[in-house]
């Protein structure tokens, strides 16, 4: 047993007994309190507060160090102190009874599957990396299970759904700025805050490419269909302005994510087309390069994603492209 632990929790009983024993009794009860102490290994921790913070600060470091984004390690802040709250006890005593009740807990509020997938690996990667760091014992996501999921097929723009969204612009402002933010995602397949982060000197119009800015500060190469260009062209044409932004709002300021996202909503209403967000584009874009014959790699290289598992996930497989692949290999 640590020798400061032991004089530190001593003290501790002696303080608390001070006024309730004579001088007598608390002599024999601390020999008898500090012969039973002889037997155990003590060492004074810190508050859980103390430890949880500590341990969860350091892997978001590590994440920084590695390059991740600020809205990933934001989440995964938010995802593991919640977890960590519930729990109720110290990082290091955290075991796999801990997070099978708190994944159950959530079963029972109604959270979706695919939710807490995504939940339960962020703990592993966090218990994993304290493991690889000798900062824990026992990775209590070692035996964590996958939660299986209903995995619904997600749909993807019809070169129908987006002739009717074009031929909606004319009834919003910023017309032709929206027709080319629609052609611009459709053929880049950016991330909403990779298109609104862009200036105009990001655009090669003569290589017909742009360079942006991905997760963790990664520059990457997206290219521009011949038309996405022309309407892009005469947008910039028709600018007034010197602002350095490639798309920017009614008060001349860049254009926002979220200026984006209620824009296309707005559209899809007018034009009856479903469920219209920014990252529709980026899906029907990764469906449309595979069923073309690029190949999976360099379908990722454009979407920006380091793992390939991540891009099969965006890549819509119809029916009928597979029945119909099967039949010319067969036939």
């Amino acid at each position: 047993m640590a020798i400061d632990a032991k004089m530190s929790f001593m003290s501790q009983i002696e303080q608390s007994l001070a006024k309730e024993l004579t001088v007598e009794s608390m002599s024999r009860v601390m020999r008898t309190v500090a012969d039973i102490l002889d037997n155990f290994d003590m060492r004074e921790t810190a508050g859980w507060e103390e430890d949880k913070d500590d341990l969860l600060d350091c892997y978001l470091s590590a994440l920084k160090v590695e390059g991740r984004s600020q809205k990933t390690i934001d989440r995964y802040r938010y995802v593991i102190s919640r977890m960590i709250k519930d729990c109720g006890v110290p990082v290091r005593r955290i075991t796999i009874y801990h997070l099978r009740d708190y994944i159950a807990k959530g079963k029972e509020r109604g959270v979706s599957d695919s939710t807490l997938e995504g939940e339960r690996e962020i703990f592993s990667a966090f218990f994993n990396w304290l493991h690889r760091e000798s900062l824990i014992e026992k990775n209590p996501t070692a035996n964590l299970g996958v939660i299986k999921c209903q995995k619904k097929t997600k749909k993807i723009l019809t070169d129908v759904d987006i002739e009717k969204l074009s031929g909606k612009c004319e009834e919003l402002k910023c017309s032709i700025r929206n027709r080319a933010i629609i052609e611009f995602l459709k053929t880049t397949g950016c991330r909403i805050s990779e298109m609104t982060g862009l200036d105009r000197d990001s655009v090669d119009f003569q290589r017909m490419e742009v360079v942006v800015l991905g997760k963790g500060n990664k520059e990457r190469t997206v290219y521009l269909s011949p038309v996405a260009a022309m309407i892009l062209q005469e947008y910039l044409a028709g600018r007034k302005d010197d602002h350095p932004a490639l798309f920017f709002g009614y008060n001349l300021k860049r254009l926002t994510p979220g200026g984006v996202r209620a824009m296309l909503r707005k559209l899809g209403e007018l034009a009856g087309v479903e469920r219209v967000h920014p990252h529709k584009f980026r899906r029907t874009l990764a469906t449309n390069l595979n069923r073309r014959g690029m190949r999976v790699q360099e379908v990722a290289a454009i979407l920006g994603h380091e793992n390939l598992d991540t891009t099969m996930k965006y890549v819509n497989l119809d029916r009928d492209d597979i029945r119909n692949e099967f039949r010319r290999r067969y036939a």
